[in-house]
């Protein structure tokens, strides 16, 4: 559903939902992404820089480092509402450095707003960088929040979803730095995580309760399946990249079983969408019933009780008279 007030966007003369920031700093700086070019070439180190803080956090950046801009153009067309595109054809090997690149050409994908960063070498197929580039549109590690989930109903990938007590918790970091390791090398999957303290509805709905040992990890279909790995259900604390390895072996092999997303998956939408689009829908569905109630109700011709309904005869009374007349006045 869209939000209100509904906001497209034309690209290339073709309308798009608008799903970018609100505020009127961050919208400002979101649209300027559409009448930039769709690759922005760079010719220097200082304009990698000045590229680089001028798109801001809210979306993945791409940087072809040493890459011809065709090598792109296609994609960033149709890619372009999701992330940010240039090519460095200038540049010395501080940004090399920097970049952590070994030689060139290299797509560099950066996801600062995550301090995420991923390096492809090629190769330079449309098919092989789509891949690269589709799978970098989100960062290693997702978390899970409202926004988050519009961007996940783009992508076709399952969910690797972990619920943790506290995503501020030192021991819930740790864990989530594995999990960085595990998705850098399981890119088939999305890596997501929420903690219990910061979303309590969403997490209960895949059967986590105050009770429940965590962390917990499921595989979702991002809709209203999740699938529980025998013998995998909670983590436990010691060798825990050994248990997350094992979990993704029994996955593969099929070792599941599939559940339905509970109650308060419907919790989670509400909030989601928000009190605000919970009350125009009921207010949509309130006037749609007093619509077909009134139909039913249509008064016949000479009920007296239709407001609208007079004598048939000429001799109207003078005091009937006096009030309709004062009635159009006012009106």
């Amino acid at each position: 559903m869209c939000g209100f007030p509904t906001l497209k966007i034309f690209v290339h003369g073709v309308p798009t939902d608008y799903n970018g920031p609100r505020k009127s700093d961050k919208l400002v700086r979101y649209l300027r992404k559409f009448v930039a070019p769709d690759v922005t070439v760079l010719e220097s180190d200082s304009a990698i820089t000045e590229f680089v803080e001028a798109a801001g956090t809210s979306f993945p950046i791409f940087i072809g480092i040493g890459l011809d801009e065709l090598a792109l153009l296609n994609l960033a067309k149709k890619l372009k509402k999701n992330a940010w595109f240039s090519v460095a054809k200038d540049f010395s090997e501080t940004t090399m450095a920097l970049y952590g690149l070994n030689k060139t050409p290299a797509l560099v994908a950066l996801h600062p707003n995550f301090d995420d960063q991923s390096i492809f070498y090629g190769p330079f197929e449309d098919k092989s960088v789509e891949e690269f580039i589709r799978q970098n549109l989100l960062p290693l590690t997702l978390p899970i929040t409202g926004e988050s989930l519009k961007l996940l109903k783009d992508d076709k990938r399952k969910i690797v979803l972990t619920i943790v007590e506290d995503e501020t918790h030192y021991e819930s970091k740790e864990f989530l730095k594995l999990l960085r390791t595990a998705a850098s090398a399981n890119r088939e999957f999305v890596f997501a995580y929420v903690g219990f303290n910061q979303w309590q509805d969403f997490a209960e709905a895949f059967e986590v309760s105050r009770k429940t040992p965590l962390p917990k990890m499921v595989v979702w279909d991002g809709d209203e399946v999740f699938y529980s790995v025998n013998g995998s259900e909670s983590i436990h604390s010691k060798d825990q990249e050994s248990q997350i390895t094992l979990f993704l072996e029994r996955f593969r092999e099929g070792k599941v079983t599939e559940k339905t997303v509970g109650p308060s998956f419907l919790g989670y939408l509400m909030s989601l969408l928000g009190m605000r689009m919970v009350y125009i829908i009921v207010f949509l569905l309130a006037v749609v019933f007093l619509i077909v109630t009134m139909g039913k109700e249509e008064p016949s011709a000479g009920d007296p009780r239709d407001p609208f309904h007079y004598p048939a005869s000429g001799s109207t009374s003078v005091a009937e008279s006096d009030n309709r007349t004062s009635n159009d006045k006012e009106d």
